[in-house]
């Protein structure tokens, strides 16, 4: 499928500097970016963009996708009392059908919110994979390791999910510290040094978390994964709420992802990541929404400004974390944290993972600073169209991914009554 998107302005985030053109597209490849040629070839569609922005999708590099079936179901706790009196317990239920079920749901929700790709950490692995290749949607899987699990089976889900789908593919991980004893942190590290691989973890996301991690170790979450050698050949962590200047070099040393999740962390109390001092020792930062248990909107628009306007009110100073920084956050540095450098911009012969703006609403207007206006104001109710691979998934209000979201939405509703009435 050869598509033409003309009357354009374009964002291409390999630079800040916005073009009036069109993209083309080759099935799942950009083909061309930049001014109106003189010649134009045929092709199967033509997409008159009528002056709206093109720009790369967003990447949600942190997501529990399933969760969306505990959305507003446990609000307004304590952390503990949220996990283990509420969350966990339903958890329990959940089988591979479910969790596929409830991951339609946040799909259907991420396309709306223009984000093409997540780093998904949750239970039965192999169904969200198998949904991801049905919409279309380009999935990351995050190994979920915990107490009780075994090292053979993140090395199974490891090789086999990595050559499931073109849309597909794996990482090394587990829970955090606090749910892995020793032996396990070991079993990954093996792991990593025999793939090569990356690791990725829950991280300092709580003060509690880090003070116990000391007590048990002398030596934060992030130290003692780095002792072990479980990031010597990359990785990150998500949340880094709680990082100490240590913690820091390590990240910048390791070349390490630090993932924020400022909504999540907000709504749990769990403090306000450092992101201006993170960023200031050089380490790069993407942004995830965490699942819809915890945020409770799988929405890029309210992380990128959260992201932004805490940094301000954390260092004292309104320059901090700037809307660019922050945009490169969602876009660009997702795409590196995934692993999807041919996701990163739009150029040609890169993936055609690419949204629209529609610049015609009200909250666009003046259209001063088109990139503040993304992160400062602009909302869900901005984004006209989303393709991934070269697919429209979502354009105008209507999903293009097989099934309707009401039947979705009706089958997810009423699973979940037997779950919390089971």
């Amino acid at each position: 499928m050869r598509i033409r998107f003309y009357n354009a302005k374009i964002l291409t985030m390999e630079s800040m500097d916005i073009i009036d053109g069109e993209l083309w597209t080759d099935d799942d490849k950009i083909s061309y970016v930049g001014k109106k040629p003189e010649h134009i070839p045929s092709f199967n569609r033509e997409i008159d963009i009528k002056g709206d922005l093109l720009m790369p999708s967003f990447k949600d590099c942190h997501t529990h996708s399933a969760m969306t079936f505990l959305r507003s179901y446990a609000d307004d706790l304590p952390l503990q009392d949220w996990l283990f009196k509420k969350v966990f317990p339903q958890e329990g239920k959940l089988t591979g059908e479910r969790v596929e079920l409830f991951a339609r749901v946040a799909l259907l929700e991420y396309l709306t919110s223009g984000i093409t790709s997540c780093f998904d950490m949750y239970f039965y692995p192999g169904y969200f994979a198998r949904l991801c290749a049905k919409y279309g949607f380009r999935g990351v899987l995050c190994g979920e390791l915990t107490q009780g699990d075994d090292i053979e089976t993140l090395e199974e889900r490891y090789v086999n999910l990595n050559s499931f789908s073109p849309l597909v593919s794996y990482k090394l991980g587990m829970h955090s510290e606090y749910l892995c004893p020793i032996e396990m942190i070991r079993g990954v590290s093996e792991l990593a040094h025999k793939y090569k691989a990356p690791v990725f973890m829950h991280n300092s996301e709580t003060e509690k978390e880090v003070k116990e991690c000391r007590e048990r170790y002398s030596l934060s979450p992030t130290q003692l994964f780095d002792r072990e050698g479980v990031f010597d050949y990359g990785g990150g962590g998500f949340h880094c709420v709680w990082l100490d200047d240590e913690d820091m070099r390590i990240f910048k040393e390791r070349g390490l992802w630090a993932v924020t999740n400022p909504a999540s962390n907000l709504k749990l109390a769990s403090g306000i990541a450092p992101l201006q001092k993170i960023l200031d020792c050089g380490v790069g930062i993407s942004i995830g929404t965490d699942g819809a248990a915890s945020n409770n909107c799988l929405d890029m628009f309210r992380e990128m400004y959260l992201a932004a306007a805490l940094q301000k009110v954390k260092t004292g100073d309104a320059a901090a974390c700037p809307a660019d920084e922050v945009l490169k956050m969602a876009t660009v540095n997702g795409a590196k944290t995934l692993g999807l450098d041919d996701c990163d911009v739009l150029a040609k012969g890169k993936q055609a993972d690419i949204i629209e703006i529609d610049l015609h609403q009200p909250n666009m207007q003046p259209q001063h600073d088109i990139v503040k206006n993304i992160v400062y104001s602009g909302s869900k109710q901005n984004v006209k169209m989303t393709v991934c691979a070269g697919r429209i998934l979502y354009r105008q209000g209507e999903f293009f991914v097989g099934e309707a979201p009401e039947d979705v939405y009706a089958a997810a509703n009423e699973e979940v009554k037997r779950i919390i009435d089971g």
